[in-house]
């Protein structure tokens, strides 16, 4: 298994800087999922692995030997591109076993090797179609499997399953994360899908602007983001950002709203570091699940709207008459559009950021 690690590593296109700065290792076997909005460079960093790009300047390692300038044939990089780039004129079996007749492989072996990755991936019984005879989940299959064939050093998805519907989109994922687990291969795989990243990765990097913000496990993220946009981009519901003042009376912590006459207590072990002076503008998060219906009310809501999904219960409404918020509630919760509730945060989902973006 080989172990990545990427180095001060920058790309850029004229005056445009498409990455920062990267620094990133992977473990050998592990499942990265590279996440973050179009245009923030999740591309351009699988395509200066796969030598697809050279770096501007920086350095790339498998196994602690730096690969910049090799070919990209000699990095032995197994990549599944979004749109599959299968072969229309050839065969399931014919995909499969290209990469293996470029390398003059026995024809033996071919064989061989095309039975055992059809059977893995369930492609017997198509290894006689071409691409245009397939569904979208088996083209990508078929993608999966000519980059599986020749067992690469390492894998790169560049959002192979942007192209599938909703349904298939969660089949597809549930079965590369089952695969990759198998064949143990150190796998990146970009994409701009927070769901994907929460629920494929062994750790998630999330990227903005090429600059790497953050990188650990799913649930290391969410529960602790350490930017405002690392809080703001994962998560099902988005979490609610208040934009206010962080001021401190009397040995009190307190958080003022900026567009309602709101002021609200907070305890000091919600920072993790002292700010720099008070009072400062700040943004207090708090996710949905976070805003509880309490009768030690800490602010009024009034309901707009309520959506009944069957699992759960999404309201929402505002706070002082302009702030909106989000609560998350179970299904047998009865709220009408129109009413008023106190609300309490609970503060394990509370998160307070600088002007910046920067936890405090």
């Amino acid at each position: 298994m080989t172990h990545l690690r990427l180095e001060q590593l920058r790309k850029h296109f004229g005056a445009t800087v498409a990455l920062d700065g990267i620094e990133l290792e992977v473990q050998p076997g592990e499942f990265l999922v590279v996440v973050g909005p179009s245009g923030c460079g999740k591309s351009t960093l699988l395509r200066l692995i796969a030598g697809l790009e050279s770096p501007t300047s920086g350095e790339i390692y498998f196994n602690g030997n730096p690969i910049s300038n090799l070919p990209p044939q000699r990095r032995d990089v197994g990549m599944v591109f979004q749109n599959y780039a299968l072969y229309p004129h050839m065969t399931v079996a014919e995909n499969l076993a290209f990469p293996l007749r470029v390398r003059k492989v026995p024809t033996a072996e071919i064989h061989q090797r095309v039975r055992q990755i059809a059977a893995l991936l369930g492609l017997e019984g198509l290894l006689e179609r071409f691409p245009r005879e397939l569904s979208g989940g088996q083209q990508q299959r078929v993608a999966v499997g000519r980059a599986l064939v020749r067992s690469p050093r390492v894998f790169l998805f560049d959002e192979p399953l942007s192209n599938l519907d909703t349904r298939l989109r969660m089949e597809m994922r549930a079965e590369l994360a089952a695969l990759q687990r198998r064949v143990g291969i150190t796998t990146l795989y970009v994409t701009h899908d927070h769901t994907e990243a929460m629920t494929m990765g062994d750790r998630i990097a999330v990227l903005e602007h090429g600059r790497l913000l953050q990188v650990g496990r799913p649930a290391e993220l969410y529960s602790d983001p350490a930017e405002l946009f690392v809080a703001t981009f994962l998560g099902t519901l988005p979490i609610n950002t208040i934009a206010g003042v962080l001021d401190a009376a009397d040995g009190t912590l307190l958080f003022h709203t900026r567009d309602a006459a709101l002021t609200l207590p907070l305890e000091p072990d919600i920072l993790r570091k002292q700010p720099p002076s008070l009072p400062m503008n700040a943004t207090l998060a708090i996710r949905p699940e976070h805003v509880l219906p309490s009768s030690e009310a800490q602010v009024q809501l009034t309901v707009e709207r309520v959506e009944y999904l069957g699992h759960e219960s999404i309201a929402s409404g505002r706070i002082g008459g302009s702030v909106p918020l989000t609560m998350r509630l179970p299904p047998t919760a009865e709220l009408t559009p129109g009413t008023t509730i106190g609300v309490r945060f609970d503060r394990t989902g509370m998160f307070l950021f600088d002007a910046d973006g920067n936890r405090l």
